[in-house]
């Protein structure tokens, strides 16, 4: 979400200081999984709205950074497979199948919630995982995380608004006078926008007293990457929390668990293993491959689990953008836009839902 925020920052050509306590991206955006799934097309809402939105601008939005740096993303639009065990569910999917044709269209372009009794493609998924049939959405896609925070990251070396400092923490912040210390040194700031994720909540929460309860937690992750001779056009596989994610080069990424208590934020452990031997009996092609990385790491969860963006109310200098939760990578580059505009005292061009905005998540962690 910073790197994002920077971006935008310097196509309204705003001079900014990029602070980052380690290395840039190395936090939860350098994962494994890249799955970029959309919300059930059902119960359409703002939100709802909000990540369709975001999901679909954000394929020119990678194809503009590739293009001004030479790098690629791994981005693509490969779409997702269900499967359905159960009568009853390929009864559901039918139905969201009809708010697909509803709500997953913008300008000319349409996507659609597919119900088959057959996998749309030959090869990948168990066949038998699917005894009801399966999903085909065309709507869901996948990006290389760290190949995408590679990209934005060159982006915002050759950029002339934007100065990185890497491995320098921000402490001594002072909203009211416009002053913090970055990496030991004082610097002067008009908006300061935390994109620091689960950090960001103890930063926010110093000043915000009275709250009962946290603005939001860590919750740790666990992934994998398979080598396989697989296509990487093969769509995301989803069943119960297991996504299989394939992707150029013949690797498959496996995730992820959600780990609300643990004792190493960056360890793996069994329940890594329960994923992987459950991904190599759900796409049999990955049953000897080779598992080339495990990987572990911190996600921010809000605590009304929706995405955090917003001007503090007590202190207007602040700008929170954080949260989000397994959404991220789908609506950072949208909530940047919007965090940037309201830094910039310019109007969001596109409507915020409310549970997205810090002053709704302060309520929440009020009550």
């Amino acid at each position: 979400m910073g790197l994002w925020a920077a971006v935008y920052a310097e196509r309204l050509g705003i001079d900014t200081l990029l602070a980052d306590a380690g290395e840039l991206g190395q936090g939860a955006s350098g994962g494994l999984l890249g799955a970029l799934m959309p919300h059930m097309p059902d119960k359409w809402n703002a939100k709802k709205q909000f990540q369709f939105d975001a999901l679909v601008s954000l394929e020119a939005e990678i194809a503009a950074i590739e293009a001004a740096t030479g790098l690629s993303a791994g981005y693509h639009r490969s779409g997702r497979v269900i499967p359905l065990p159960k009568p009853h569910l390929r009864k559901i999917a039918l139905r969201h199948s009809a708010d697909a044709e509803t709500h997953w269209h913008q300008g000319g372009r349409r996507f659609h919630w597919h119900v088959g009794d057959a996998a749309p493609v030959a090869g990948w998924i168990d066949p038998a995982a699917g005894e009801s049939g399966f999903v085909h959405d065309t709507l869901a896609a996948r990006v290389a995380p760290r190949a995408l925070v590679a990209a934005l990251a060159a982006f915002l070396r050759q950029a002339k608004h934007i100065h990185i400092v890497e491995n320098a923490a921000v402490g001594a912040l002072e909203p009211e006078r416009g002053t913090a210390e970055v990496g030991g040194k004082p610097v002067r700031f008009g908006r300061c926008i935390i994109a620091a994720g689960h950090q960001s909540f103890p930063l926010l929460q110093q000043f915000t007293p009275g709250l009962d309860k946290p603005l939001g937690q860590p919750v740790k992750g666990q992934a994998a990457m398979l080598k396989a001779d697989i296509d990487p056009a093969f769509p995301t596989i989803f069943r119960d929390g297991l996504y299989i994610v394939a992707h150029e080069g013949g690797h498959a990424a496996i995730g992820s668990t959600s780990e609300n208590n643990f004792d190493d934020p960056l360890s793996t452990d069994a329940q890594l293993d329960a994923l992987i031997e459950a991904a190599r009996e759900m796409a049999p092609v990955l049953r000897n491959a080779p598992v080339v990385e495990r990987w572990a790491g911190l996600r921010p969860k809000a605590i009304d689990r929706d995405p955090m963006v917003g001007q503090h109310p007590v202190h207007p200098g602040l700008i929170a953008l954080t949260g989000g939760f397994k959404v991220s990578f789908g609506l950072a580059h949208r909530l940047a836009e919007a965090a940037v505009h309201i830094a910039a005292s310019r109007s969001v061009p596109f409507a915020l839902p409310e549970s997205f905005a810090l002053s709704s998540h302060m309520t929440a962690s009020s009550r």
